[in-house]
């Protein structure tokens, strides 16, 4: 936890803003191959899951984690299989449980299509996540990546206890500041600290090179979700329904905070609203306007900026170069981003 007091609270400002194709134009050669190493992991002689893979790589995202790795790879050397075998993994494992969630989560829509288990039924969407993790698994094995393998697996047990441990703090209602922190560091940052130290296992022997990266992964990735929890509560469409944590009673930071700075009885009516399970348009406005007047946004951007500062101040100490600003450049559209 950090104790940062708000007035002194770090924002970032450049001259001009960079747009995130323009941050990942060094390992713009890269993307590509990836996606050719990609999509051959993938294949599979099942018709019926074929159908459903081509589904799937329609969906394309930002590709945050495999530019991770690979610009992590470049800060310590040339981008190599080895970075291609770790981004794939990765792509993978994150794909998985982005599919795995949705059935949990009953979701309909995901980046703009509907999702899998939409489209076909929850069983489906748990057998391609299977599928999916089993090839993750495979990739690693197929190219005796033991190493990369471990730190994946690590990361896959803390995001399975990262997921349970919110489950379990959503039927109680009992988040709290530590906790929250908690689940955050397993179910989301602990993958975007797998990313940078696998990039940089893959171009750099050095363990302690591989310390550096993990953590200034796992600063990033808490902040990067801080970022996704602010989005709730302020008035961008991120590709999600609006308030959908709120509809769905997800207790994040900014409500978690408002709490704290709340009376007896704002706690109470602030707790009854986001508790009901159908929430009325009026509801929801009431629970996104108590956070704002209590602060809630406010702390949660600060915390976020101070992680992101861990991550820049740590990476700084790494040899200059354009790699480096090309990175920092990146911590810094994660916390920036519009959506």
């Amino acid at each position: 936890m950090i104790n940062t007091q708000l007035e002194k609270a770090t924002t970032f400002k450049r001259k001009q803003k960079k747009s995130l194709q323009d941050i990942t134009a060094p390992v713009k050669g890269s993307l590509s191959e990836f996606r050719t190493f990609y999509k051959k992991a993938l294949r599979t002689d099942v018709w019926v899951l074929d159908k459903v893979v081509q589904y799937l790589l329609r969906q394309k995202g930002k590709e945050i984690r495999p530019t991770l790795v690979f610009m992590s790879a470049r800060l310590f050397g040339e981008v190599n299989k080895r970075s291609y075998v770790a981004a794939t993994m990765i792509e993978l494992l994150h794909t998985a449980t982005l599919i795995h969630d949705d059935v949990v989560d009953e979701a309909e829509v995901r980046r703009g299509f509907l999702s899998i288990n939409k489209v076909w039924n929850n069983k489906a969407g748990v057998l391609l996540g299977d599928f999916l993790l089993s090839k993750g698994l495979l990739t690693a094995l197929d190219h005796e990546e033991y190493k990369l393998l471990k730190v994946l697996s690590e990361a896959v047990r803390q995001m399975s206890e990262g997921e349970l441990r919110q489950f379990k703090a959503a039927r109680l209602f009992n988040m709290d500041e530590e906790y929250y922190f908690k689940v955050i560091s397993e179910k989301t940052a602990s993958l975007i600290a797998s990313c940078c130290e696998c990039g940089a296992i893959s171009t750099t022997d050095n363990p302690k090179m591989h310390k550096k990266m993990h953590n200034i992964g796992k600063w990033t990735g808490i902040a990067f979700q801080i970022r996704d929890d602010i989005f709730d509560y302020g008035v961008n469409d991120i590709g999600k329904p609006k308030r959908n944590d709120i509809q769905e009673r997800k207790v994040t930071l900014p409500f978690i905070k408002a709490l704290d700075n709340a009376s007896t009885m704002e706690k109470v009516r602030a707790r009854y609203l986001m508790r009901k399970r159908r929430k009325k348009k009026a509801d929801v406005d009431k629970i996104v306007s108590f956070v704002h007047d209590k602060g809630g946004v406010k702390y949660a951007r600060s915390i976020m900026n101070d992680y992101a500062n861990r991550a820049l101040e740590t990476l700084a100490e790494l040899p200059e170069s354009e790699d480096r600003a090309a990175f920092e450049d990146l911590i810094k559209f994660i916390i920036e981003r519009k959506k």
